[in-house]
């Protein structure tokens, strides 16, 4: 195997799937990177047998071949070279010889029939997005999705298909993000299916062109293939919960709220509040918003924006975490606030086809 390939393209590329690999990998073959030449093309492959990332770049081929080398290392390696090409050639024993500039290093590989294989490619349903597209939908709800083991199927996105939408939702229980948008096309009919937050986040990481990608989903695993990577994983398996019972049917108020400064004012407030346990009170009065916080550690804090609303004064509390996530990730002007009462779901609309709904805190 011998091969030549451009350095930087090469360290893109090794940094693309370089998540896949870790130093507690129960195989030392999940430390390595495959590497697969042949027709002109460098095919790279990382998996820790849950998720598997491949990504391909121009090679001068001048003798196929496969094997497997140590991915961080390999990456690091070339990172800090300074020549333009990097040339590789490999023994019958696996070891790869490295030569760039005026650098020569031997890196100790593995075979690469003893890599694990990829699962079948047996699908039901195919959806046609743009990548970016793909990419603004997880950035939109990737942050409710719950931390707690306990409840599996809510550790994933539900990627719900119907007709011709496709909505993504995450929730942990105190809070519910969904975004729905209209694929390029979808094939298959209707499905719901979970997907790990970890491969959500990988596709967000990679994601990043214009052009159109396709989702592979089966019954068991789904196929994220762009433009220059392919991403595959199994899915959580479970029946996730009924997201639209948790949206009240109607609501007593609607209050719009600029984006910008109720960012600003959530995260001035925050610095007053202690890590845990801490909420921040929305006041609404007559043509005014209050935000205020306190805590016996910090201190107290206040401040106002001015707004349309008339009716019934009243305050709300919230995690200020909770609250501000949603504001983090949209690029809309304004937000629409709805509310019935201090105890009941609040509801949040940032541009179209975005809802959060957030359980407001009960103070003692």
């Amino acid at each position: 195997m011998k091969f030549k390939v451009d350095r930087e393209k090469l360290h893109r590329a090794l940094s693309r799937v370089g998540n896949m690999t870790n130093n507690r990998a129960i195989l030392p073959l999940l430390n390595n990177v495959l590497l697969e030449c042949e027709d002109g093309k460098l095919k790279l492959t990382t998996t820790d047998l849950e998720l598997r990332m491949s990504t391909a770049i121009e090679a001068n081929v001048e003798e196929a071949g496969k094997t497997t080398a140590p991915a961080k290392k390999l990456n690091s390696l070339i990172s800090c070279m300074s020549g333009a090409e990097v040339e590789f050639s490999v023994d019958e024993s696996d070891h790869v010889k490295i030569h760039c500039g005026t650098g020569k290093f031997t890196l100790l590989g593995l075979p690469a029939k003893d890599f694990p294989e990829g699962a079948g490619s047996e699908t039901d349903h195919i959806v046609t997005v743009k990548e970016n597209a793909m990419k603004k939908m997880i950035s939109a709800i990737n942050y409710a999705v719950s931390a707690d083991d306990s409840r599996k199927v809510l550790t994933g996105v539900l990627m719900s298909l119907k007709e011709t939408n496709m909505t993504l939702v995450a929730t942990d229980g105190k809070r519910m993000a969904l975004q729905e948008g209209a694929p390029t096309s979808i094939e298959g009919g209707d499905l719901d299916a979970i997907i790990p937050l970890r491969a959500i986040n990988e596709l967000r990481r990679v994601a990043e062109s214009d052009q159109d990608m396709k989702i592979f989903i089966g019954d068991k695993q789904c196929v994220f293939q762009g433009n220059d990577f392919e991403l595959s994983t199994k899915l959580i398996e479970g029946n996730y919960p009924n997201y639209r019972q948790v949206v009240p049917a109607s609501f007593a108020k609607e209050i719009e709220v600029p984006t910008g400064l109720l960012k600003s004012r959530i995260q001035t407030m925050s610095l007053l509040l202690p890590d845990t346990n801490s909420f921040i009170i929305l006041g609404f009065n007559e043509n005014k918003l209050q935000i205020s916080a306190s805590s016996a550690e910090v201190g107290e804090g206040s401040d106002s924006i001015d707004i349309n609303y008339t009716d019934t004064p009243f305050e709300i509390s919230f995690n200020p975490q909770f609250l501000i996530e949603p504001l983090l990730t949209t690029d809309v002007e304004s937000v629409r606030i709805k509310v019935n009462d201090p105890i009941n779901p609040v509801a949040m609309e940032a541009g179209e086809g975005f809802l959060y709904v957030i359980m407001p805190i009960r103070k003692k």
